[in-house]
């Protein structure tokens, strides 16, 4: 159990770590700070939050672990902001989904003063707010560990155990690993779901009254922060214009197969991508 986990700027990610901190007693006293005075008040209230104290060193003062939820712009600086008043064997963590820069500059901010090790659960959903937080909102899902090789281990064997006990799977990689990785599989299909209700929308609105289950399944995650996913994209550009070169030729070539009447090469392509979903885990 750990004497204090402070979590820093909680939307639904954050909220969601302290919810599932309190049910399964990882933590003796759990501090949350969040910027606004109105958002510490309601988050004092509530039994899964100890404490929400005015000032970012008054939070931080006697934390053994520091979870950074804020948007993926702020992590580094409110990493650097935190460093003068980090315990000396304190772990600061995070929760971006864009993890080179992040990790990196963190790690430089605490040097000498405490240890930084980056994290990526792979869960969420297109609400936000710390209202929408829940204490299951880990369980079964993966999430991304990304220590620098110069790493403390005990530090990085922390967070992992941490990511572990709140019910996640845990995978542990280097951060530009990572980086390619969620470009495929996490920022690419929002780019295309955003995308495909974008041409939609130019079109007939009554439309979307007569789509079944798949528009809707396809496109769930257009409902996401348009901000949000803005320094997501700015923070990953290099990797998700990679991912979105490797999908243009894969679509350039389905074109190619329907525009010849090569039914055959389109049936294949069907085949394919229904091989590949059929494989996911439940």
């Amino acid at each position: 159990m750990l004497p204090q986990l402070t979590i820093i700027a909680p939307g639904l990610l954050g909220a969601s770590v302290a919810r599932a901190a309190r049910e399964r007693g990882l933590a003796e006293r759990i501090v949350i700070w969040a910027r606004r005075p109105e958002v510490r008040l309601q988050l004092a209230a509530q039994e899964w939050c100890d404490a929400a104290p005015a000032t970012l060193a008054e939070a931080v003062a006697s934390a053994s672990l520091v979870v950074i939820a804020a948007p993926v712009t702020l992590i580094a600086p409110l990493t650097g902001e935190i460093a003068p008043h980090l315990p000396p064997e304190a772990i600061v963590t995070d929760v971006g989904s864009v993890k080179g820069d992040i990790s990196r500059l963190g790690h430089a901010a605490l040097a000498g003063k405490a240890r930084f090790v980056g994290s990526h659960p792979m869960a969420g959903s297109e609400k936000t707010g710390w209202e929408h937080g829940s204490a299951g909102l880990f369980e079964r899902r993966t999430c991304f560990v990304t220590p620098l090789p110069e790493a403390d281990a005990a530090a990085v064997e922390t967070v992992v155990k941490f990511w572990h006990d709140l019910g996640s799977e845990v995978v542990t990689v280097t951060p530009d690993q990572h980086d390619e990785i969620v470009a495929h599989i996490s920022h690419l299909p929002q780019v295309l779901a955003s995308s495909l209700c974008a041409l939609l929308h130019r079109k007939d609105h009554a439309w979307r009254n007569y789509a079944g289950g798949g528009l809707r399944d396809t496109t769930r995650i257009a409902g996401s922060d348009p901000q949000l996913w803005r320094t997501i994209l700015e923070q990953n550009r290099d990797e998700v214009l990679r991912a979105l070169r490797e999908f243009q030729d894969e679509l350039q070539q389905f074109h190619a197969a329907l525009a010849n009447r090569d039914y055959v090469e389109v049936a294949a392509r069907i085949e394919r991508g229904q091989a590949y979903r059929r494989d996911f885990r439940p």
